[in-house]
């Protein structure tokens, strides 16, 4: 997407609905401002369909009460969505990240349940129904993205009957014990069968959902057919038939691939190996700083290890990237805190003058220094707790093309479903945990090679694209 800033209004064939637009406003130095392009794999995947289709993008635009005009960029119309700092504090730190993310991910937290952040969600997916119902042409085909906007197809229906309309969940979808905690259980499901297709990342998500369908909202549902590669299950919703199925979510593994192989990308991954220190195996966590991925486990156990002297800091560095987030939240303050304690104890007790035995970073790193790092790596640890997919552990495989490296993968990962020869390991079990790092490192270079080719072909096979298409043609 281009950095331009156009205003329009044309009706749309195509639209995406998503909390976010995919451009940042960017401060230039004489004062003035322009819109800047912040793709991600969601916009990799989805701007063809975008292009080739009147495409629009409906989204909040990053910006606290700015009101904004509609933003062209080629055939693709960007629509913002403007949220009150109010709102942002209630709807999305309050209602979608201290409510519906740790329910989500098996309460791991525990979720908060506040009426008057259920009451500004409310009121936020009704003003994004409202803007997509302005924005789609007739009969266009609309996809609402993620747990932010669950009530948003039963509201944009009712509005405009004559869109298809699917949903995508990113995150996973919870057992039904934990779902019917929530107050508000009845509505979710309810506007989640406003879409004609709902589509998860696993089909224990899509077979949960076809049983709260028929508890909480009443409705026939069939599950028995719910599946990857099958047909999806169907609930009935009056004289409308609504699809439910698992389509796993991947990344633009062609470009990861093409990008690990430049030049300046391998030139870079040695340079950090050099820098430190070229010890004989480099393991890598990357992570966005939250409770659910599992960082504090895998620092606990490469402790142990490093204690046990299975391993020794004179051939095994660590480097963490934990991307910042929800710095404003205590319980991150404090994961933050606890984080940093584990690893200043590591260094503490097995470091040296100069040679650390973790090398932590809490910052965001450019997407190529990332690959660079992915190259450099030769063990990479994704251990969360839960997770909906995890798309750090395919950006990974991606990105050896080489068929060197070994990754370690929680079970509680999406990836996992699909990633059958990495190391798998429960993240509750650090013993373990312990073992499948040690195996990691260890390992024989023809098993290593065998695992990582099979990890390949299905990274390299099932790219972002694929899944896009597969969701778009069931719609």
């Amino acid at each position: 997407m281009t950095d331009g800033a156009t205003p329009a209004t044309t009706e749309a064939d195509f639209v995406v609905v998503a909390n976010r637009l995919p451009v940042d406003l960017e401060r230039l130095p004489d004062g003035t401002q322009r819109w800047k392009s912040s793709p991600g794999g969601l916009v990799i995947a989805l701007e063809p369909f975008l292009r080739s289709h009147r495409g629009a993008w409906v989204g909040w635009p990053g910006v606290p009460d700015l009101e904004a005009e509609p933003i062209a960029d080629g055939d693709i119309t960007l629509h913002p969505v403007t949220l009150s700092r109010t709102e942002l504090t209630d709807y999305y730190e309050g209602f979608s990240n201290a409510t519906l993310w740790p329910l989500y991910h098996d309460a791991v937290a525990p979720p908060a349940f506040h009426r008057h952040w259920w009451n500004a969600y409310v009121e936020v997916n009704e003003r994004f129904a409202e803007a997509t119902a302005k924005v789609a042409g007739d009969g266009a085909t609309v996809w609402v993205q993620d747990y932010q906007l669950q009530l948003v197809p039963r509201m944009l229906r009712t509005l405009r009957p004559d869109l298809r309309i699917g949903f995508f969940l990113h995150i996973p979808f919870p057992p039904v014990e934990l779902f019917m905690q929530l107050p508000w259980r009845t509505e979710l499901v309810r506007g989640l069968l406003g879409a004609d297709l709902v589509g998860f990342q696993l089909p224990g998500g899509a077979h949960n959902f076809l049983f709260l369908a028929r508890r909480l909202a009443g409705m026939s549902a069939t599950r028995s057919a719910v599946g990857m590669g099958n047909k999806p299950g169907h609930v009935d919703v009056g004289d409308r038939t609504v699809r439910v199925g698992a389509f796993p979510i991947s990344i633009d593994s062609s470009a990861m691939d093409k990008q690990a192989r430049s030049r300046t990308i391998r030139r870079r991954a040695a340079e950090i190996r050099d820098e430190l220190g070229n010890p004989a195996t480099v393991v890598l966590g990357v992570d966005r700083l939250d409770y659910t991925k599992g960082i504090d486990v895998r620092l606990r156990a490469l402790g142990e290890l490093y204690a046990e002297g299975r391993i020794s800091t004179d051939n095994v560095v660590m480097v963490q990237l934990a991307t910042p987030s929800r710095d404003r939240v205590e319980h991150y303050q404090r994961m933050r805190n606890d984080i940093e304690q584990a690893v200043s104890w590591i260094n503490g007790e097995f470091g040296r003058v100069g040679h650390p035995a973790v090398h932590y970073l809490h910052q965001s790193v450019p997407r190529d220094e990332l690959i660079a790092f992915y190259v450099a790596a030769d063990v990479m640890l994704v251990t969360p707790v839960r997770d909906g997919m995890n798309l750090v552990a395919k950006e990974y495989v991606a990105c050896r093309h080489d068929l060197n490296g070994a990754l370690v993968l929680s079970e509680f990962a999406g990836a996992a479903a699909e990633l059958t020869s990495a190391f798998l390991v429960n993240p509750h079990d650090l013993d373990g945990i312990k073992n499948a790092i040690h195996h990691a490192i260890t390992v024989e270079p023809d098993e290593g090679r065998r695992r990582m080719r099979a990890l390949r072909r299905q990274v390299m096979t099932h790219d972002v694209q694929r899944w896009a298409r597969a969701f778009l043609d069931a719609l």
